[in-house]
């Protein structure tokens, strides 16, 4: 039986990381994937892996499938996964989106939203359960 997620883990430096590049994408919003290890009810980010967005509009994103594809491949083998995605949310609110809703379906996938406004920036961390999502505490 697995565990229900309780949290996912974030070094400072994978935080910061983030940070830079929700920053240099503003007004557009950035995206990519999280690679980690599941361990019981946390997660473990070990790192963040920058994809080109693929959204014509600013405020949506999209990852680039083969980025995504490139990515498994190379974890084959490893004992990391990918365990979620992140993106931004230029001048918004480190919340799921209704559009975050609408594009989201895989259950247990972690989704970081780094809010950027007014030169202040906010992180939270959700997972992908019972058709929404519920918040997670960063680690």
């Amino acid at each position: 039986m697995t565990s229900v997620l309780r949290a996912l883990s974030l070094s400072s430096v994978l935080r910061a990381q983030l940070d830079r590049e929700a920053r240099a994408a503003h007004p557009r919003e950035c995206c990519g994937l999280i690679e980690g290890v599941r361990d019981g009810d946390v997660v473990n980010a070990t790192a963040l892996h920058p994809t080109r967005n693929l959204a014509t509009e600013p405020d949506r994103f999209e990852i680039d499938p083969a980025a995504h594809f490139a990515l498994m491949r190379g974890l084959r083998g490893t004992a990391s996964e990918i365990v979620g995605c992140y993106h931004s949310h230029p001048e918004g609110t480190a919340q799921p989106s209704q559009r975050d809703h609408e594009g989201s379906s895989e259950e247990g996938f972690v989704w970081l939203i780094a809010a950027t406004r007014n030169g202040a920036s906010e992180l939270r961390a959700f997972v992908r359960e019972g058709g929404g999502f519920r918040a997670l505490m960063l680690a």
